[in-house]
């Protein structure tokens, strides 16, 4: 067959001849592993090998599939998935006198990392879902509860390295001034700490494990540590050191201090620290000191008492062993119940199965400044750790008078996290809780009032996204007071939630009635889906912030009953809605939208299949085949039974129509509205959304037309339906996205600007002549299809494997796209199979690709060229699938930062246009270097640029990172801002070290 694709490996599985073998000796590793090492009773046994012998075949048929590594090491990968799958769904009961063991005890007998375990578990459960469904039930992937456990492996590693940073500016590893240096004394307080904020979090944390409740947690750890542990061992000097610069008549205020450093409020740290004292007088049954007791005299020195708790013989040397010994006792009896993680490990940089690695991109969307910061690394080599609390490595800082000497702090997922808590506490917290005057005036301006219906609605949807059984069950045995807690957690965050979405709803108002010059929104207002949609998307921004472990996306597309292409209607319009909603927050909303048109939009129950059913009448057979069609979006009234929301207080719900066809009540189109506002995602260069300039030459209709029935004609589209609009839009959104990755990957790979551009044409070929390739599948993998068949017809010697490396440092890659490609084979099938499967990107490419798409790759072969008449009638009518072109690559805006080398790890950022101005105006342009003093003192940029070409030129790999320093913005503004008429030479210019980025290697 032209164009097909070889087989990457020579041995995709087992022949049958030694299939028997293989599978008798791996099931006596199986059993080995199960009795030897792991020691489990008869009835755990019983069901893992019955688990691991109904999934042993697929195994040996999928085994160059499955990983990276030997077979042996896919044996052990594959056993400790069995196991956990049996440990989490098995009726056993959970504690360890049952017979029940933890990913922590599987993975180190297996000798593997948690970070490779969480990548190869998605591989695992795509290839057996159908056997842990009969076995187990259709529920057990949220039985499975991975992503949770996964997001609360990356938030311990976000707060392990936060607490070691903050303990290794704050204290010394031993007395400085003793003759004898004790680091052990250093690492038991260490060790200590960490205990303490364990305990803590499982003691007072209920179900919810937020990253900024916990961080409160860890800062009311380190005051403890500050004001208890010997004045000695302090790594800063209270009275001038900056960083606690927050000062009363008393002395240092050292609870605003931290506030400061840590961007939380003194309410919410002195809650925190209130729940670590009673801990601390609970358990470990400390007596608080007296006012006028000795034992404040010392640590208490030059700060202020007022709020902290000073216990009498807290961290004294006859009682730290005793303390550390009944923190290890309450922590194990605790995790022994129902934990998965013995979290003492994230405090040890050397324990196993931390590994290296990365989380992000791909196993697990969580948002962050960038992508690396999900980066669990470590330089571990040992299989086996002598203790779950080893020491620290210490690099202590040479002076002793500075807490964090660095300029400039860190930018963390912790900082980030609390940066984007201070803006919700501070900007949408004190909003009131109902309609603003000007908002119910738009609520009754509408054919009849719609104050109660909107404001009803909006207390059951939130009241089933905030409510206990959305969030798991929790390992803590105090009940009563994690409950109470509970609730107010929930009830604050439903607050948030409420006060976003009036704030966001009331902007939208205000500026559809500019547009349509009146007060009447009935259409839009009316509107139960969009409602919902606004609502799922101030719920799912205020979990953003806190980095709840419970509650990912996308669980709230599950309790407001739409879907995935609903909420992409809105995400764009709510961002640009709400100025003030930080960038991290914008990053987020963008990965979203990124994820909705990559594969959520396409999967089966999506209700864009509603609209393309009705757009795109030809593939309704193929649809109905699958069965892809959304069900109907459940009631009010349903969600309320459903979880069990109590309506007191709230007004009778009027008559709400049910959803029956995609031609009567559903909402399909995604126009975007306000048009004279600028686009806020795109001026603040935080949020690039692929919908940007899709429809120039249109006038882009209000809101409330993105929200009408799709069969309902479009009175801004010439006659055509609100559903093929809202698909035209749709596919634009599909193909903007697609053009961004297909240029990144292609300057990976080093291809010319020509094969680009027929990669490009194409993928928009095949979206609009052979749009069912999409159907059920990622968009990625259209895209390595393409590239592939492009390469193949050109001629080009360009091998799967080396698009599969190229794309495997994509920052979006999974390795499930190229590794479980969906697959449909009819009983006409020649090779035998028939019904769903899940194969590699290879198999899907030669078996299901080409024949659906041979015709169009001939026809961007060299030979040929787009038709000048029809690319001239394309530009006018608009890019429909209706009327498909052989599309030129479009003009995507500059991201920042640009890689511009193809060979190299080079990468350039343009200075904001908000710095422009300032920085380079004529009194201040001679102040700022781009690149200045960075190799040595003095030295000029020429030099520095001159030395960074001669390393990239000199052919050598670059492993590392190239530093090189720059005077920061900060520096230039403050020293403009202090002395407009000073000199260079009376600046004071303190270098900031800023990494230039490169790729990590490819392992």
């Amino acid at each position: 067959m032209e164009g097909a694709a070889k087989p990457t490996s020579s041995g995709s599985g087992v022949t049958d001849g030694d299939s028997g073998g293989a599978a008798a000796s791996m099931e006596e590793k199986f059993v080995d592993l199960c009795k030897s090492k792991l020691g489990l009773d008869e009835s755990t046994m019983r069901q893992a090998m019955q688990l691991f012998n109904e999934t042993k075949n697929i195994l040996l048929s999928n085994m160059s599939s499955l990983g990276g590594g030997s077979p042996e090491e896919i044996e052990r990968f594959w056993s400790a998935c069995v196991l956990y799958c049996v440990s989490r769904l098995s009726k056993a009961g959970k504690s360890k006198e049952d017979g029940s063991i933890t990913l922590c005890q599987i993975l180190r007998a297996s000798k593997l990392s948690i970070v490779d375990f969480f990548k190869e578990m998605p591989q695992f459960c795509l290839k057996v879902s159908h056997i842990l469904s009969a076995l187990y039930g259709s529920n057990w992937e949220k039985m499975l509860e991975m992503k949770e456990l996964q997001a609360n492996v990356v938030h311990l590693c976000s707060l392990s390295r936060c607490y070691k940073r903050a303990y290794q500016e704050l204290f010394l590893a031993n007395d400085a001034k003793s003759s004898e240096p004790n680091t052990q004394q250093g690492s038991d307080y260490y060790r200590f700490g960490w205990l303490l904020f364990l305990v803590l979090r499982i003691q007072t944390f209920g179900k919810f494990r937020d990253l900024v409740t916990s961080t409160n947690e860890l800062v009311s750890v380190l005051a403890v540590l500050i004001i208890h542990i010997p004045a000695s061992l302090r790594n800063f000097n209270i009275k001038d050191s900056p960083y606690f610069g927050k000062k009363s008549d008393r002395g240092v205020n050292l609870i605003a201090s931290l506030c400061e450093k840590y961007h939380t409020s003194e309410d919410e740290l002195s809650k925190a620290l209130e729940k670590t004292n009673t801990l601390i007088v609970d358990i470990l049954k400390k007596k608080p000191c007296s006012a006028a007791s000795e034992c404040q005299q010392d640590n208490l020195s030059s700060i202020d008492p007022e709020g902290l708790t000073v216990f009498k013989d807290m961290l004294e040397e006859d009682s730290l062993k005793p303390s550390l010994q009944i923190l290890e006792k309450e922590y194990e009896n605790a995790i022994n119940t129902k934990g998965e993680l013995d979290e003492r490990m994230f405090a040890n940089d050397e324990d196993s199965l931390l590994g290296s690695g990365s989380l992000s991109g791909g196993a697990i969307n969580l948002p962050g400044t960038k992508r690396k910061y999900d980066v669990m690394a470590s330089p571990a080599k040992s299989i086996t750790s002598p203790s779950p609390m080893s020491p620290p490595r210490f690099c202590l800082s040479p002076s002793r008078n500075s807490f964090c000497p660095s300029k400039m702090a860190p930018i963390t997922p912790v900082s980030t996290a609390m940066t984007t808590a201070k803006w919700l506490r501070s900007t949408i917290t004190p909003l009131p809780s109902k309609p603003s005057g000007e908002l119910l005036r738009f609520f009754s301006a509408c054919d009849k009032d719609l104050t109660d219906e909107i404001t009803r609605r909006a207390g059951i949807i939130l009241g089933a996204i905030f409510t206990s059984s959305s969030f798991g069950d929790r390992i803590c045995t105090n009940v009563r007071s994690t409950n109470r807690m509970d609730a107010i957690w929930t009830e604050q965050r439903k607050m948030e939630a409420l006060k976003l979405y009036y704030r966001v709803l009331e902007s939208m108002c205000r500026a559809e009635s500019q547009i349509l010059s009146g007060n009447n929104l009935t259409s839009l207002l009316s509107n139960e889906r969009f409602h919902r949609c606004m609502i799922a998307c101030s719920a799912e921004l205020v979990l953003a912030t806190h980095k709840t472990v419970t509650m990912m996306f996308p669980a709230v597309l599950e309790k407001t009953g739409i879907t995935a292409f609903d909420l992409s209607k809105v995400i764009e319009s709510f961002v640009r809605h709400e100025d003030s909603l930080p960038r991290e927050l914008k990053r987020h909303l963008n990965s979203l939208e990124e994820r909705l048109l990559e594969s959520m939009a396409w999967e089966k129950g999506s209700s864009m299949y509603n609209s393309l059913i009705v757009a795109r009448p030809a593939l309704s057979a193929e649809i109905n085949r699958l069965g892809l069609l959304a069900e109907p979006m459940p009631s009010l009234d349903a969600i309320a039974a459903h979880h069990n929301i109590s309506l007191g207080g709230l007004p009778p719900l009027p008559f709400q129509k049910h959803e029956h066809s995609p031609d009567k009540d559903e909402v399909r189109s995604p126009k975007r509205a306000c048009t004279e506002r600028r686009n806020v995602l795109v001026d603040s260069n935080s949020f690039r959304s692929p919908v940007k300039d899709i429809l120039k030459s249109k006038l882009l209709p209000p809101l409330q037309s993105a929200f009408a029935s799709p069969t309902r004609p479009n009175p801004a589209a010439g006659g055509e339906t609100c559903a093929e609009t809202g698909i035209g839009v749709f596919f634009s959104k599909i193909a903007k996205l697609a053009a961004i990755r297909i240029r990144s990957l292609c300057e990976r790979l080093q291809l010319s600007q020509q094969v680009l551009e027929r990669v490009y044409s194409l993928f928009q070929q095949i979206l609009s002549q052979q749009t069912a390739l999409f159907f059920n599948r990622h968009i990625d993998q259209i895209i390595l299809c393409c590239i592939y068949g492009v390469a193949k017809i050109s001629q080009l010697e360009l091998p799967f494997k080396e698009i599969i490396f190229g794309y495997r440092k994509q920052p979006q890659c999974k390795t499930q796209v190229f590794r479980a490609v969906y697959v449909h084979r009819s009983p006409r099938s020649r090779n035998g199979k028939t019904g769903e499967d899940h194969v590699d990107i290879i198999v899907f490419y030669n078996q299901i690709f080409v024949p659906a798409a041979k015709h169009l790759l001939v026809a961007v072969g060299p030979g040929a060229s787009p038709n000048k008449k029809d690319e001239e009638k394309s530009s006018v009518d608009g890019q429909f699938p209706e009327s498909p072109r052989l599309a030129r690559f479009p003009n995507l805006p500059d991201m920042s930062p640009k890689k511009v080398s193809a060979a190299h790890n080079v990468y350039v950022s343009p200075l904001r246009s908000a710095k422009m101005e300032t920085l380079l105006s004529p009194s201040s342009k001679s102040y700022y270097a781009c690149v200045g003093e960075s190799t040595y003192a003095f030295q000029s940029p020429s030099k520095d640029l001159k030395a960074i070409n001669n390393h990239l030129n000199s052919g050598k790999k670059v492993s590392g990172r190239l530093n090189f320093d720059v005077v920061s913005d900060l520096v230039v503004a403050s020293s403009l801002s202090s002395d407009q008429n000073a000199g260079p030479a009376a600046m004071e210019v303190v270098p900031a070290k800023t990494p230039t980025k490169c790729e990590p290697s490819e392992s």
